[in-house]
């Protein structure tokens, strides 16, 4: 088996008899020397005791008294948020219950870092066996943010932190032209995708989703996949070129900028050509079991839209595909 997304900390977890991966003191531990939560030198003494205390114990229970002991008010609400996430992984028989947990709640206390890296984390157990780099590049939208470009006519969405790199390094050279970042990258293909192996966990290669049937594709894998291992749900889902049913019944966006267009659409509303230019994908899913549906959708399609924004940015949300599906009982009204 090909090893991928090292830095996804899937060794410091173990695989529970479900399926779904427990949670281990190694990967508490692996949160706790984070950057963000290593004390700064102006740490004040409890502070620093308390994440030494909790590196030598990462399960021990943390008093409010020593929370509100901390100097630092800016420490206090980033301990709190910190411990009650802790406490929420451990207390769930998985990783995967501790984030369909969390997304239900709202995920409002909890920073979209750590929300990043479980799924991250989610992801990299359930595509295990997975041997399409393509399939593979397309997951890494569901936790790394993108940019999008136009390069050649075709729409190329390359990582967004390996863009600010790049431009940060570009030559005046490469600048004055106006080539764009993306396009200086790799763009995955037939010729290259063996090299996907050696490098997953540098986030170098641009993903063509606008001509590449294949891109287009493993996205859609990625789509069933996700809904099959967190909802035990198995969906099909197709890229298609435009909504044609004329009694579309429910979809959901997969980022924000796209859950906007496609409520505009729903409510009859003029889209305008840049918005809808701005729409990189489209998908069609169905179910095989419509036991599960609400009746008012069974028997027929859901859409799902994955847009970019004015600027360039795409950022999937995948709690919208556990929170938006019409599953009986939904509370969205279609």
């Amino acid at each position: 088996m090909r090893e991928f997304w090292v830095s996804s900390g899937h060794h410091l977890t173990r695989r529970t008899d479900g399926g779904g991966l427990a949670v281990t003191e190694e990967l508490i531990l692996a949160y706790l020397a984070r950057p963000e939560l290593m004390p700064p030198e102006e740490a004040c003494a409890a502070e620093r005791a308390l994440h030494a205390g909790l590196m030598a114990e990462p399960r021990r229970s943390v008093s409010p008294a020593e929370i509100a002991g901390l100097a630092d008010a800016d420490a206090r609400e980033n301990w709190t948020f910190m411990l009650r996430f802790r406490d929420t992984l451990l207390g769930a028989a998985s990783l995967e219950a501790a984030y369909l947990a969390l997304v239900r709640q709202g995920a409002r206390e909890v920073p979209p870092l750590f929300l990043n890296q479980l799924v991250h984390l989610i992801l990299r157990n359930a595509l295990e066996e997975c041997q399409d780099p393509y399939v593979l590049r397309a997951a890494e939208l569901f936790f790394r943010l993108q940019r999008g470009s136009i390069h050649d006519g075709t729409v190329l969405l390359a990582d967004a932190e390996v863009i600010d790199q790049h431009q940060g390094n570009q030559s005046p050279l490469v600048a004055m032209l106006g080539k764009e970042s993306a396009a200086e990258l790799d763009i995955l293909d037939d010729g290259n995708a063996w090299t996907y192996w050696s490098r997953s966990d540098a986030h170098t290669m641009a993903l063509n989703i606008g001509s590449s049937p294949r891109s287009r594709e493993g996205l859609a894998r990625v789509i069933e996949v996700w809904v099959r291992h967190l909802l035990d749900l198995e969906v099909k889902v197709d890229p298609v070129a435009a909504i044609e049913d004329r009694d579309w019944r429910w979809f959901i966006g997969l980022d924000a900028e796209a859950t906007g267009i496609g409520n505009a659409l729903w409510a009859g509303d003029a889209v305008d050509e840049a918005a809808q230019a701005r729409v990189l994908a489209l998908f069609r899913l169905t179910f095989a079991d419509h036991a599960r549906i609400d009746p008012r959708v069974a028997g027929h399609p859901v859409y799902c839209l994955l847009a970019m924004t004015a600027d360039g940015t795409v950022r999937l949300k995948p709690q919208n595909l556990i929170m938006g599906l019409p599953l009986a009982g939904s509370a969205r009204a279609a």
